[in-house]
């Protein structure tokens, strides 16, 4: 039998392929059961690095350091939708509740390792480490549940946005930290944090006097490839003055989406990246899972067993406690603290930075890998404890009935546009089929005397039963 010689590309080309195939097994799969795609995604990689020999299971960190390409792509688009006046409305959450939970969260989980002997300095690094969230994880649920502008998903997003920013001060404290560290050692972290500034500084003017010119130059062109070529060299551009600065991947990418919210090509910069976010995230996630070392957890099973419950319990109760300090309604805090719970991307950063500080010893770090890829694993799981722990509200308990719906114009939304728009329609004897997905403003619009259909308008479902296939036109007033 001839044996077949691959050359080193065709033998990356099957391993590329090898990963496809088990995602597209595995995340439908899971999509279909209710767990959700992210599961899936983290499922394969699981399954990838246990079960198969290839060049980038051997190497994990490789793969989990490229795919991480798809949180800064994911960071871009989300930076996109969040204008600067948007962005300064929320900065008592950003400042206040999320300088609250890095604080706090870090202060408690480094308690649990302190008590079993540890020093107190690789207690701290590991208690801020498993502090912070996966903005990655917790802003794809968002997205996938349509639940980003929330109460909650406006809450978790600041937060996740304030240890985004936080990464920089950690790494300074791994600095202070570290056996060696001293005045030097401080001297040079303060520069560092001089320079981080004056990145930003740099970005935000590049944004502002420079890009909208450019892509009228490129616009005029008529080349709409190349449009998209720049919108990534600009994601890229932003993301590595960012990381030359200390500061992360993802920071960078997302300041220089909020520098283009306002610009006119916004639209289609969200276009042209949004296919490449998809991808990468989805590689990044199983890259998370291929990094699970399946030796570390055999080994350390049961520390493991303990400290992934311990860290997503302490780190949950100690979120809602501080949005309930900040006065958040407890629905919003039970969802925030439950979207929250489990450690991030970023954790592996400061995990590896004090590796070489020569804080954390290589096996500690195998273990603390290992807890916040199975924290992560375990978020879309906590959160289906959400109706355990707020109190069904009987009003609020209203059946999608779409008997008497089939109007020829189907109205989405009935707050202030909505009821113009209904109003509008109804003086020229049209036929009108109203959803909203506030249970409130059906129940308030009933009082009234007004038919208005409980639904959400984003699922499809919903929209075929209340007739969108056969209504002559569909107004979006949401």
């Amino acid at each position: 039998m001839p044996v077949i010689d691959l050359s080193p590309l065709e033998i990356q080309f099957l391993e590329a392929l090898a990963l496809i195939l088990i995602a597209c097994l595995t995340v439908p799969v899971f999509k279909r059961i209710g767990l959700g795609a992210i599961l899936g995604y983290l499922a394969a990689g699981v399954i990838v690095g246990a079960t198969l020999s290839l060049g980038f299971t051997k190497n994990p960190d490789k793969l989990l350091h490229f795919a991480e390409f798809g949180v800064v792509l994911f960071l871009f688009v989300i930076g996109l939708e969040m204008k600067p006046a948007k962005l300064w409305e929320m900065r008592g959450d950003i400042f206040g509740v999320g300088l609250a939970q890095v604080v706090l969260c870090g202060g408690v989980l480094a308690v649990p390792p302190l008590a079993l002997g540890m020093a107190w300095q690789v207690s701290v690094v590991i208690g801020f480490g498993l502090a912070l969230s996966s903005t990655a994880l917790v802003m794809q649920a968002l997205d996938e549940r349509g639940e980003r502008g929330s109460g909650y998903g406006r809450k978790a997003f600041a937060i996740l946005l304030f240890q985004d920013l936080a990464i920089v001060p950690l790494l300074l404290m791994v600095a202070l930290l570290a056996p060696s560290g001293g005045d030097l050692g401080l001297a040079e972290s303060l520069t560092n944090v001089g320079i981080a500034v004056a990145a930003i500084a740099a970005l935000i003017l590049t944004g502002h006097y420079l890009l909208n010119p450019v892509f009228r130059f490129l616009a005029n062109s008529g080349v709409p490839e190349i449009m998209t070529a720049f919108a990534l060299g600009i994601v890229i551009f932003a993301a590595l003055l960012m990381d030359m600065a200390g500061m992360s991947y993802a920071m960078g990418a997302f300041i220089a989406g909020v520098m283009l919210a306002d610009s006119s090509f916004r639209h289609e910069l969200e276009a042209n990246v949004e296919p490449f976010r998809g991808l990468f995230l989805g590689l990044f996630f199983m890259a998370v899972g291929v990094s699970l070392s399946i030796d570390a957890v055999v080994a350390n099973w049961g520390t493991i067993l303990i400290a992934v419950p311990v860290v997503i319990i302490l780190k949950a109760a100690v979120i809602y406690g501080i949005l309930r300090g900040f006065g958040t309604a407890h629905e919003v805090a039970v969802r925030a603290a439950l979207a929250l719970p489990q450690a991030g991307e970023f954790g592996f950063v400061l995990f590896a930075s004090a590796v070489s500080a020569g804080i954390l010893g290589a096996e500690t770090s195998s273990i603390l890998v290992a807890v916040i890829t199975l924290t992560m694993v375990a978020s879309p799981l906590v959160e289906r404890l959400v109706p355990l722990l707020i109190a069904d509200k009987a009003g609020d308990e209203i059946e999608e009935d779409f008997s008497d719906a089939g109007g020829r114009a189907l109205v989405i939304g009935f707050g202030r546009f909505g009821q113009v728009v209904t109003q509008a329609l109804r003086l020229r004897d049209i036929s009108v089929t109203i959803l909203d997905a506030d249970a409130e403003r059906v129940r308030e619009a009933q009082e009234f005397g007004s038919r208005i259909h409980f639904g959400d308008g984003m699922r499809r479902e919903v929209l075929r039963a209340a007739g969108a296939e056969d209504a002559d036109v569909i107004v979006v007033c949401v």
